[in-house]
């Protein structure tokens, strides 16, 4: 019998149809929460018997006058700006020094993406026992050296950037293998004709290493702005938010709001300007950077 010509699905329509499944991931687990939540962040919070009712901007005109909100943008925004260039020159440096033929290699990238893997709660931990007062690990090497206890995390002066540690520590692993996979990609005939003209290795790297890892620079920027921002779990597991609210960052309050206060109204407020603000920060971030990146 002859073959049937059997009619062919436009090209557009089976990509669509391959591209379904993870559209349809996306808009249930992404889109339709941040829709439902901006709505819910304009109806008061349901009590009991009392439904919500429709209250307008009245959540963000509270949002306005709440202190503990902007002492949390205010922590938060610090907290992104040291945490993000910091984890990435360090993925960056450790990539580098990984990178070339040194002796155990393999083990000392093992080392530097092993804090990757922790739980953050176990992070939290390790580091609970090296902030110790008195008998953790950071006051037992400043003993040696002559100095005086400091209670790390209930200083409202050093809890922060105590913090801001143990985010570093944890990402820089994680981002140092993209930072390896793009220095990996670079042409060796770029530095053998740099050497041939007699560049030492810092004007190789700012001319030749630097423009040419900046797409994957991007990408971990925007990844690391995202971490910054939904850093809750190791606030929850060290500090609680203290001393004083120094520690109060955007994400935690949020999650006190919504599950400590049952404001769940106000919480989808907060919620709102959280996304807003990361993806404010993130598109000018793009675009800052995309102006320098050499695409291959």
């Amino acid at each position: 019998m002859p073959e049937r010509n059997l009619p062919r699905l436009n090209v557009h329509l089976q990509g669509w149809l391959l591209a379904l499944p993870a559209v349809a991931l996306l808009a249930t687990f992404t889109h339709i929460p941040a829709v439902a939540t901006i709505i819910d962040s304009l109806f008061s919070t349901p009590h009991g018997r009392r439904p919500a009712v429709f209250i307008g901007l009245d959540q963000y005109r509270t949002m306005l006058a709440d202190p503990i909100f902007w002492l949390a943008l205010k922590n938060n925004l610090l907290y992104a700006l040291i945490t993000v260039p910091a984890a990435i020159a360090l993925a960056l440096g450790m990539a580098l020094w990984v990178q070339g033929n040194i002796k155990g290699r393999a083990a000392l990238r093992l080392a530097f993406f092993t804090p990757t893997i922790l739980p953050m709660v176990a992070a939290a931990n390790i580091w609970l026992f090296f902030y110790t007062p008195d008998y953790g690990l950071l006051d037992q090497i400043g003993r040696g050296f002559g100095l005086a206890s400091i209670n790390w995390l209930g200083n409202p002066a050093t809890v922060l950037p105590a913090l801001m540690a143990v985010t570093i520590w944890k990402e820089a692993g994680f981002f140092m293998v993209f930072f390896l996979a793009a220095l990996q990609q670079v042409p060796p005939v770029l530095y053998e004709a740099a050497r041939m003209e007699n560049a030492g290795r810092w004007l190789m790297f700012r001319r030749i290493t630097w423009p040419l890892v900046m797409p994957t620079t991007l990408f971990v920027a925007i990844n690391a702005l995202i971490n910054a921002f939904r850093v809750v779990d190791q606030v929850i597991a060290m500090t609680g938010g203290g001393p004083n609210n120094a520690t109060t960052l955007l994400l935690f309050y949020i999650y006190q709001v919504a599950f400590s206060f049952w404001d769940t109204g106000y919480a989808a407020a907060l919620s709102t300007v959280l996304l807003s603000v990361l993806a404010a920060i993130a598109l000018l971030q793009f675009f800052l950077l995309d102006r320098r990146i050499h695409y291959r």
